[in-house]
């Protein structure tokens, strides 16, 4: 095995110089429209959903309402539009990656993405991967990760939209996406603004979201242009700007304020030539944020991270039936900040992913890697896939991995608190599923098993300061349901998709379920269709959870939305739609103490031309 693994990453090392020297024939040019190729050639045996165009209309543009009404995924909100994260597969935020476009855009210094800070209408394709993936994505991808990609489409078209929404609590919100471009370049431009007051009703009581006003903007520009026929340029940048104040509790009010900024610029250099695909990728990632605690002062506390990313890929089709693919990583970490100075890391790792096609019914996958982090002995992980067709409609799916996550410069450097004597998180994880695929009809059943060792905590201290440790060992497993169904008769249009999971998640050393993980969680999506006249209605149900000395209450949660387009056949189609959330005036938390909005309403006007 060891020799195996020498070999491997030999190999990675020396085709990269290789490939400097082949030259051959043109490939199709869909070879580089998704700069994220290893989700879709070095998965098979791997759990995956995506999300397709008419969910993301339906849903509200915030990232954590569109994955709690469409995926397994739990999330708990302080507050609606506040800090939100998310629990996939029993596990914590931290161990939950974001991939934009290939890269992981987890926070340096927390380990999670603020999902209420990522809005989904600046993509055109959002991708959820079940299951361990540190081979290919890095520390953090334990329990699954989110894939955000921008398309770039290289043939002529010029496609815009304008939307427009009001709703209750002085909700306003405006977006704008432009896509155009011809055989040699493209193209697409995404800006979406959101403002409320958000000071909605706690129900059952006389008091109100006093200090939940929020606003952002979320803007992308990406582009793509052929410099040769062999070689395109293609640059991403993403931006957040965003102003929130942090909404109190049942007990206690606030009066804080939370402004965080997020930049992301990436530049991508693809050549294809004949069966060789290389990716050169040079990028800078920037966070930060001022926390007042009251803001009414200009007193904040502070944070800042610069991160500077170098990333190689080369893709080999040694055959029709084989490919080989190879990935140097290297990443510059600086950081800031009022609680924990100026720490500062290095990150290199090479991987090596290897796919294999050898009859007309089996998949399989091999992925080694190995990373050498500043400060840790980072450890040694893998995976390894299959998947078996074996009828026309029935498939089986196996994967099994080693995944790890390292201590965040929070974890390490937070004064007070800080723990510098943190070891990494290592787990392990097998997931088998079964998917039937019929003509009107698709189901997905999956179950897994995941152990994990060392897994970082915060508790309380003798001093009364909380501070994170290695907690012995975690361990989750369950079973995910999915199902998606669709009919067309005449001009009728019916879908169907629902998904449902049954999650234990316990600390092996007191048997007890992890706080903030339900037993049971579904949603059901049901959308009908007539000619220029939708309507459709979402349900979503989670169990009781567990919280520190008691449990929150399960509760049911039912949208209903209609549209009406006009002008449909003409240049200009314009799109009508009314929709009501939490449309039974339920009460419901899903942190403590932190009710969220009561019954609600949204109109919007879509212009596309």
């Amino acid at each position: 095995m060891k020799k195996l693994i020498l070999f491997l990453l030999f190999t990675s090392t020396w085709l990269h110089g290789f490939s400097q020297f082949i030259t051959d024939s043109i490939q199709v040019l869909d070879e580089v429209v998704l700069s994220d190729s290893k989700l879709i050639k070095y998965a098979s045996g791997v759990k995956q959903t995506v999300l397709n165009d008419s969910v993301l209309k339906q849903n509200s543009k915030s990232l954590t309402t569109l994955l709690a009404f469409n995926s397994n995924l739990y999330f708990k909100e302080n507050g609606y539009g506040m800090v939100s994260s998310p629990s996939f597969r029993g596990t914590n935020a931290s161990q939950t990656a974001v991939i934009w476009n290939g890269i992981n855009i987890n926070s340096q210094l927390n380990g999670q993405t603020d999902f209420n800070t990522i809005s989904s209408s600046n993509f055109n394709s959002i991708s959820i991967r079940s299951g361990g993936g540190s081979v290919q994505y890095g520390s953090g991808a334990i329990g699954g990760s989110i894939h955000l990609n921008n398309k770039l489409a290289f043939n002529t078209h010029f496609e815009n939209t304008v939307e427009a929404s009001y709703g209750s609590f002085n909700t306003k919100q405006t977006g704008f996406n432009s896509s155009f471009g011809t055989n040699l370049y493209s193209v697409n431009f995404g800006l979406f603004y959101v403002d409320s007051e958000n000071d909605y009703k706690f129900l059952g009581t006389n008091k109100v979201n006093e200090n939940g006003a929020f606003e952002n903007l979320n803007m992308n520009v990406n582009l793509g242009y052929f410099i040769s026929k062999k070689d395109v340029l293609k640059l991403y940048s993403q931006s957040y700007i965003g102003e929130r104040e942090f909404s109190g509790t049942l007990v206690a009010p606030a009066r804080s304020k939370y402004e965080d900024e997020n930049y992301r610029n990436m530049l991508e250099w693809v050549r294809i030539s004949g069966r060789f695909n290389s990716s050169l990728k040079v990028g800078h990632l920037q966070e930060q944020f001022k926390y007042f605690e009251n803001k009414n002062t200009d007193n904040y506390s502070f944070g800042k991270v610069n991160t500077f990313l170098l990333n190689h890929s080369l893709n080999v089709e040694l055959s029709e039936t084989l490919q080989f693919k190879t990935i140097i990583d290297f990443n510059n970490y600086e950081g800031s900040g009022s609680s924990f100075g100026d720490p500062k890391r290095t990150a290199f790792s090479t991987t090596a992913l290897l796919n294999h096609k050898p009859t007309e019914k089996l998949n399989y996958g091999i992925n080694l890697r190995k990373d050498f982090t500043s400060g840790f002995e980072s450890p040694f992980v893998f995976s390894l896939d299959a998947a078996y067709q074996v009828t026309d409609v029935y498939k089986i799916q196996i994967n099994g991995s080693k995944n790890y996550r390292v201590p965040t410069f929070n974890d390490l450097y937070w004064n007070p608190g800080g723990n510098l004597d943190l070891v990494p998180e290592s787990s392990y994880q097998v997931d088998f599923g079964q998917q039937f695929n019929y003509k009107h009809f698709n189901f997905k059943l999956n179950g897994y098993y995941i152990h994990t060792e060392d897994l970082i905590q915060w508790q309380p201290n003798s001093s009364g300061f909380w501070t994170p440790v290695n907690v012995s060992e975690s361990q989750s497993y369950g079973a995910e349901l999915e199902l998606e169904s669709y009919y067309k008769i005449k001009a009728h249009q019916l879908h169907l998709n629902a998904h449902y999971s049954y999650t234990v998640s316990e600390n092996l050393e007191t048997k007890k379920q992890l706080i903030y993980v339900p037993f049971h969680k579904g949603n059901v999506n049901l959308a009908y269709g007539y000619k220029k006249f939708n309507m459709y209605y979402q349900h979503l149900f989670n169990g009781e959870v567990s919280i520190i000395g008691s449990t929150l209450t399960g509760y049911n949660v039912g949208n209903v939305g209609l549209g009406y387009s006009l002008n449909e056949k003409g240049q200009v189609n314009y799109e009508i739609n009314f929709k009501v959330n939490n449309l039974y005036n339920t009460y419901y938390e899903n942190v403590a103490l932190r009710p969220m909005p009561n019954r609600n309403y949204q109109i919007q006007t879509i212009i596309k031309f």
